[in-house]
């Protein structure tokens, strides 16, 4: 690594390699310390992985097999696209297979790519840190909540590192398990919604007890899926458009979401194709959260947990170079 440009500012090329329980997807970044990061190319698959575990709780071998087809493919863009480093991590549906040394030890060997698994705590605080570096200070105490395909994290705090920070199983992908088949009746739909609340208001005390949030942020695909069906700009007017999902409107949309089919679904704006199946358990999610901590409304973070963990490295790296 070499310093590009004036000073001793070092600028990194960097594939940010993130194994989701949805999409595999390498972002290469231009970033270095004291600035944003900047998008430079971005390569992604569907991969669903959390509809990959057979009946053991284990990565079957067709989600291996489509893992280390994307992680290959990956590095040759990585290397084509002039990376330095690559920053490989793994979130629920890998961390909670009882096969996970296996599976990255697949991997490792047929690609020379090494993966490391985030725990659901570090999730959580990762996409923290890179919500409270995008509103800054002035955003004051903070409350976020990311709706994965494997997991929910929420976190909370005043500083860089939250106060809080809690994963819970409630992914889209692992809840849309009970919509195969089609639309849920009415009691299994009103089953799902009491489990989801069930789980979130077990540790819901640690946050609130805190105090009310004075900014409350949503990430994720998930989230801005949803913001979007209920009125949100579209993506194509940039990172830096003001959007939220508001409660009452989410209440409003979501019985007609329940009643309609993949292809409806999948017309409503910002909902793709791979995921139409994830866009009410989602919404049952998403409104659970705003209702059991009395949020009327969510503003949406273009940053997430990839960019949090790239700052967090950018972190490092400065520690290191200091102490020399």
């Amino acid at each position: 690594m070499s310093p590009r440009g004036g000073g001793n500012v070092a600028i990194m090329r960097l594939g940010v390699l993130d194994i989701g329980s949805n999409t595999g997807h390498l972002l290469v970044v231009d970033a270095h310390g004291g600035a944003a990061p900047l998008p430079a190319y971005s390569f992604k698959q569907p991969l669903r992985l959390a509809e990959h575990l057979d009946e053991t709780g284990a990565v079957s071998q067709h989600g291996i097999e489509a893992l280390t087809g994307f992680v290959r493919e990956a590095l040759h863009v990585a290397e084509e696209k002039g990376c330095s480093e690559i920053l490989g991590f793994a979130t629920s549906a890998v961390r909670d297979a009882n096969n996970t040394d296996d599976v990255l030890a697949s991997v490792a060997d047929r690609t020379g790519v090494s993966i490391d698994v985030l725990s659901g705590e570090d999730e959580a605080r990762l996409t923290f840190l890179a919500v409270r570096r995008w509103f800054g200070w002035s955003a004051g105490r903070l409350a976020v909540f990311d709706i994965g395909g494997g997991s929910l994290e929420i976190a909370s705090g005043r500083d860089e590192a939250p106060d809080v920070a809690q994963s819970l199983p409630l992914g889209a992908a692992r809840l849309a398990k009970v919509f195969i088949g089609g639309a849920p009746d009415e009691e299994t739909l009103r089953r799902l919604r009491r489990q989801i609340r069930a789980d979130i208001a077990r540790d819901a005390g640690h946050l609130i007890r805190a105090g009310a949030p004075d900014k409350a942020v949503a990430t994720s695909k998930t989230f801005r899926s949803l913001a979007r069906i209920c009125g949100a700009a579209p993506s194509a007017e940039g990172p830096l458009r003001h959007r939220v999902l508001a409660l009452d409107v989410l209440r409003e949309r979501f019985p007609q979401m329940v009643t309609m089919s993949h292809d409806q679904l999948r017309a409503l704006p910002g909902v793709s194709a791979s995921r139409v199946h994830q866009i009410v358990p989602g919404a049952l999610v998403a409104e659970a959260c705003m209702d059991i901590f009395d949020l009327p409304a969510l503003e949406i973070c273009p940053w997430a947990l990839r960019e949090g963990v790239i700052l967090d490295r950018l972190d490092r790296l400065s520690v290191l170079q200091t102490a020399e």
